[in-house]
């Protein structure tokens, strides 16, 4: 299966690392564009000076442990297009001309459904597709929350609990299933 993984699933570290640790499992293939990566980039400047280097560093490793993940994009297909929000037509495009099966992301009003079945696409929220995918690979799934768990509490200097955790990063489902 192909994701298309917006913006608002990337940024947030948590739900990125969970996202992309059943990636790695073999469960999905991630898929994104330079201008999905661009908006994280744009949007971490509200976090000062710090929050955008982070980010750029984080984007620059993205890139290298995802080389074939990253689209070109598609301005034939984006033309063709309609959303709610024209500022996301690139998200749709690049699953378009990618042959996603899906597009995840938080934001449902700026996705319709119909709109994406229109193009064979469906819309999935990350704590629901986490929590299926724990429904069935419990220990893979259990076992990327765990290193997320640690890395998260390596770089906070915290103790964090797994519930906490996830629950922090718009994974409820998930955080009950694992916590």
């Amino acid at each position: 299966m192909k994701i298309v993984i917006d913006t608002c699933v990337l940024y947030p570290t948590v739900m990125r690392a969970m996202v992309l640790g059943v990636a790695r499992l073999g469960h999905f293939q991630p898929l994104w564009s330079a201008r999905i990566l661009e908006e994280w980039s744009r949007a971490s400047i509200k976090l000062g000076p710090l929050g955008a280097a982070q980010a750029k560093s984080e984007i620059a490793m993205l890139r290298v442990d995802w080389p074939k993940a990253e689209l070109p994009a598609a301005p034939g297909v984006e033309a063709r297009l309609w959303l709610p929000d024209p500022a996301d037509v690139h998200v749709l495009a690049v699953a378009v001309s990618g042959s996603a099966d899906a597009i995840m992301t938080l934001n449902a009003k700026h996705f319709p459904r119909r709109e994406l079945s229109d193009e064979g696409l469906l819309r999935l929220d990350p704590d629901g597709f986490l929590h299926r995918l724990w429904q069935s690979d419990p220990d893979g799934v259990s076992g990327a929350a765990d290193k997320v768990l640690a890395e998260a509490n390596r770089l906070s200097g915290d103790q964090w609990q797994m519930r906490a955790l996830l629950k922090k990063a718009r994974l409820p489902r998930l955080a009950k299933a694992v916590g």
